[in-house]
């Protein structure tokens, strides 16, 4: 049986191999791989290890299905890193269909997927339940580790086995998938998507307009998670100089100049009303939005942290779908402070469910969160109910967070 290799990313530069007795797996047990890419001999020879061992993997999944889960709102870097892997899989006869079970709700990521026509299916949970599973042999996690998705207990319960995971968000669970590459220091999953396509994987073609599409949509989700390019770091521009070549800059232009919807900036205006800052935190509650609006949380965090004297923005609401009697509360936290570490921040705030999943995380300069609101969730004619209940909510965020921003004060004890 051929050995499996697993990378994950870390600080250290050293390398460690470790023998293992499965096929095929990047991440962390197995050889794993602790540190960062350095561009020498050393990070070539891994980085062709790497890809040999990702190329094994889809031969010995020819001729199967896969789906490939989005978390609920996907965003650039996963909607982009999802067609590439998608892309790749196709050349080696891995028929792929990317799915996700929430909303487009941002006004990029609705233009992104309309101009370049990327192919995606909304599969909410219900009808997730009515497909046959068993036609998958195996779901693949792009961007996420499944603890973003309502359709992770979906594809559990009908025993479909995780092929693949490609993150860069830290890592959230134990997975058991036969291919896993984590790499917490990489800024972007469409960063690591590239570097596939530069070896060789799936050579781009600038005379294939799908080709050049994704090409364009893997430039808007890298500049996207690196906030211009002004977060990137060698390896992303190495990825954007390769994308260069092939990607259609006046398309990726058309999506840039989106406009905000109303309802964004109405939540934008909320936050500047309803906003706290102290310690250089600008903290925010926005009160009840549409499940289908909910994009404009992490839009209005974006807008807060370009404040004077403010480097860590967290803004968050009751997100609802009256349809589905679903109630959460949504958060997201922008920081420009470079010792602020989003995913440690998030879960020290928040802590984890029974079951022990963390109720949010992060990665460099951004993190999001999500809290169940269980008995208390499902709608109500009662106004003044709402106002109590957003005011209960409301306190409790606000302790949570206030009690890390300023520890100093004393606040009531839980």
């Amino acid at each position: 049986m051929e050995p499996e290799l697993i990378l994950t990313g870390s600080n250290s530069r050293s390398t460690e191999y470790v023998p293992s007795d499965a096929v095929g797996k990047l991440n962390g047990s197995g050889y794993e791989q602790r540190g960062r890419f350095p561009y020498d001999s050393a990070r070539s020879s891994e980085q062709e290890q790497k890809v040999e061992v990702f190329r094994k993997l889809l031969e010995k999944h020819r001729g199967e299905r896969q789906l490939v889960i989005l978390q609920d709102f996907p965003d650039p870097d996963a909607l982009s890193s999802a067609w590439a892997y998608k892309l790749i899989a196709q050349k080696y006869d891995v028929n792929c269909e990317i799915v996700y079970a929430g909303m487009l709700s941002h006004q990029e990521n609705i233009a992104l997927v309309k101009l370049t026509g990327i192919p995606l299916q909304r599969w909410t949970p219900q009808i997730a339940k009515t497909k046959d599973l068993s036609n998958y042999k195996g779901c693949v996690f792009i961007d996420n580790q499944g603890t973003t998705s309502q359709l992770f207990s979906v594809v559990q319960q009908a025993h479909v086995p995780i092929t693949v995971v490609i993150d860069h968000h830290s890592m959230q669970d134990d997975l058991n998938a036969e291919f896993i590459d984590i790499r917490t220091n990489t800024r972007a999953t469409a960063t690591i998507l590239t570097q596939y396509l530069q070896s060789g994987m799936l050579r781009l073609d600038s005379n294939i307009s799908e080709h050049v599409k994704c090409a364009t949509a893997l430039m808007h989700g890298l500049r996207s998670d690196t906030n211009r390019l002004m977060q990137a770091q060698e390896e992303d521009f190495l990825a954007a100089a390769y994308l260069s070549r092939f990607y259609d800059g006046q398309l990726l232009n058309t999506v840039l100049q989106s406009s905000r919807s109303r309802q964004v900036m109405d939540v934008i205006e909320r936050s500047l009303k309803n906003r706290i800052v102290q310690n250089n935190f600008s903290i925010a509650g926005v009160g009840y939005l549409r499940y289908d609006d909910r994009d404009a949380i992490p839009q209005a965090a974006d807008f807060l942290v370009t404040e004077d004297n403010v480097h860590t923005a967290v803004v968050y609401g009751i997100v609802h779908d009256d349809d589905d009697e679903l109630e959460l509360v949504v958060g997201s936290l922008r920081t420009n402070k470079i010792t602020l570490d989003p995913d440690e921040f998030i879960k020290e705030a928040f802590g984890q469910d029974s079951q022990g999943r963390f109720f949010g995380g992060g990665r460099s300069q951004a993190g999001g969160f999500e809290i169940p609101m269980g008995f208390l969730s499902g709608f109500s004619e009662s106004s003044e109910y709402a106002k109590m209940k957003w005011s209960v909510f409301d306190t409790q965020i606000k302790q949570k967070l206030l009690r890390l921003v300023n520890p100093e004060q004393n606040y009531p004890q839980q």
